[in-house]
């Protein structure tokens, strides 16, 4: 059958020997890429939006009812026919498209004439123009599927009409139009959420934990886990410690899953522990292209955060100090692992030419009377280590390090005690410059003594000053924030901290432990370990 008689017929209605499939899409406008991921997704036309089964019983129907056989079924779960995302170009570039594999795939079918599974494949039949697109570039494609394949588009309700020069020009002002219905739809809904947000009003999702349902009142039992935890992070512990500790304890997270260092590190970092409102914001970095996401806090247009209608479980200077111990990111490769002995990974044999990590060795029972001698010694010489050579008695060695260790935090403390001032972050003046400017900012806009378009044009370099200085503040709190607060103490305290948290005291001030060979001595000699803090 040639290509301008499958065309030509199917305008007429005539599909008696076309082997057709139909399109179903399930569309919702937002999705998972929406600046407001939290908030339930819903239908864009509500109720008269058919589903999967009703639209591909339609798609059949029509087939059959004019002579032609279904064959086959496409389907697009909760995708959206207008929204853009983020993809590499083949240039190694970035730019925004409508991401729809299945559709491009139904295309390609189209233009080679079959379908997956190899049958033959004429025409394509969706339920309306709005489940084939709502995007000028899929419009155009699947123009080209019918004027250059002879492959016919059509749709059962009579809105769309690829198959002629006049039903296509009407299809691209009804495809245009509809992009800007939805596009006007997505603005009214983030203007909403900000309004939400202004407000303080928590939004749908699920249940952040520490509260109930509701997402305004406190669950007790989760928020005084939080409560410790946190005191816990102030005083070193690792965030590993909390995460075995909640696992450990049969705690799950919101939608019943173990805790990760991530999923602890997203409950802690969340302004809402202190009250602040906040929202997940995306960012793309100009130069990499790429995707980064973050929780801020939402201010008012004077630039107050503002009070979210819920129950707080901590302060917001208790909130700070954890800030400023986990930073953005939690410290890689310190106090995460399950190493069941206090110094392995940390020691490195000093032999010539060697520096290898020395690892443990329980002691032969038959030689010592105590069950829990152990020895470190360098790794064999398939391993990378020198085969032995240097060895040394693990039990004295793990309280040498460790009186050092909590005496070197002393010292901190006390040194951190005896200044007359207490030391402040450098850059406190310039933030708040940038703050007062941001905030002067809103004020000439809400007077209207600047334009929109002036505000607009302002507002993104002063904050990205203060995005940047909060950066470096984060970093100078994370470096200052353990000792000035617990450090005094952590002698009486070591010996109630589990085995990963007083590693991570170890790691964050030792960057290596080097033990030199016996040279002949036996038992444990303090002259053969060089310790290497940390800078």
């Amino acid at each position: 059958m040639e290509q301008s008689d499958r065309v030509r017929r199917a305008h007429w209605g005539d599909l008696k020997g076309l082997h057709l499939a139909g399109l179903v899409r399930l569309s919702f406008e937002l999705g998972h890429d929406d600046p407001h991921p939290n908030v339930r997704r819903l239908p864009l036309s509500g109720k008269d939006i058919r589903g999967r089964d009703e639209q591909e019983k339609d798609c059949r129907t029509y087939v059959e009812s004019r002579g032609g056989t279904y064959i086959h079924t496409y389907v697009e779960p909760d995708t959206s026919a207008w929204k853009r995302r983020r993809v590499y170009m083949p240039d190694g570039s970035y730019a925004y498209r409508v991401v729809r594999p299945i559709f491009e795939g139904a295309l390609e079918d189209l233009k080679r004439g079959t379908t997956p599974s190899g049958d033959r494949l004429d025409g394509l039949v969706v339920y309306d123009i709005d489940r084939l697109t709502r995007d000028n570039r899929h419009l155009e494609d699947a123009i080209e599927v019918v004027e250059h394949f002879g492959r016919p588009i059509v749709d059962i309700t009579g809105t769309l009409d690829l198959l002629t020069d006049n039903g296509r020009t009407v299809a691209r002002i009804v495809v245009a139009t509809n992009n800007k219905q939805s596009a006007d739809t997505a603005r009214r809904v983030r203007r909403k959420h900000r309004a939400l947000e202004l407000a303080g009003i928590p939004t749908g999702g699920r249940r952040p934990f520490g509260w109930n349902d509701d997402k305004r009142t406190v669950n007790e039992a989760e928020a005084d886990l939080i409560r410790k935890s946190a005191e816990r992070i102030r005083k070193g512990a690792p965030l590993a410690a909390i995460v075995n500790d909640w696992n450990d304890q049969g705690v799950t997270t919101p939608l019943g899953n173990k805790w990760t260092n991530q999923t602890v590190k997203v409950v802690f970092r969340n302004p809402r522990l202190c009250g602040y409102r906040s929202r997940n914001v995306r960012e793309i970095n100009p130069e990499t292209g790429r995707e980064a996401h973050r929780v801020e806090i939402v201010s008012n247009e004077a630039g107050e955060p503002v009070i979210g209608q819920f129950n707080p479980i901590l302060t917001v200077d208790e909130w700070n100090a954890v800030t400023a111990v986990i930073g953005s990111h939690a410290i890689a490769g310190r106090g995460k692992n399950t190493r069941t002995y206090l110094l392995t990974g940390t020691l490195r044999c000093g032999k010539e030419n060697c520096g290898a990590k020395l690892r443990s060795l329980k002691a032969h029972g038959s030689r010592v009377k105590d069950p829990n001698r152990f020895y470190y010694t360098c790794e064999s010489k398939n391993k990378g280590g020198c085969g032995g050579g240097v060895s040394i008695p693990g039990n004295e060695l793990d309280e040498w390090v460790t009186a050092a260790v909590i005496r070197k935090y002393e010292l901190e403390a006390e040194r951190r005690s005896a200044q007359t001032t207490p030391e402040t972050w450098p850059n406190e003046s310039e933030l708040a410059e940038v703050r007062a400017d941001l905030s002067e900012l809103a004020k000439a806009r809400k007077a209207r003594q600047i334009s929109a378009a002036r505000y607009f044009a302002m507002l993104p370099d002063l904050e990205q000053q203060e995005r940047a200085l909060l950066a470096d503040q984060e970093r100078w709190r994370a470096k200052t924030a353990i000792t000035q607060t617990t450090n005094a103490t952590i002698r009486a305290d070591w010996d109630t901290y589990p085995l990963a948290q007083r590693r991570a005291y170890i790691e964050e001030t030792l960057a290596a432990v080097i033990v030199y060979p016996a040279n002949g001595r036996r038992g444990f000699h303090p002259d053969r370990i060089e310790l290497v803090w940390r800078t």
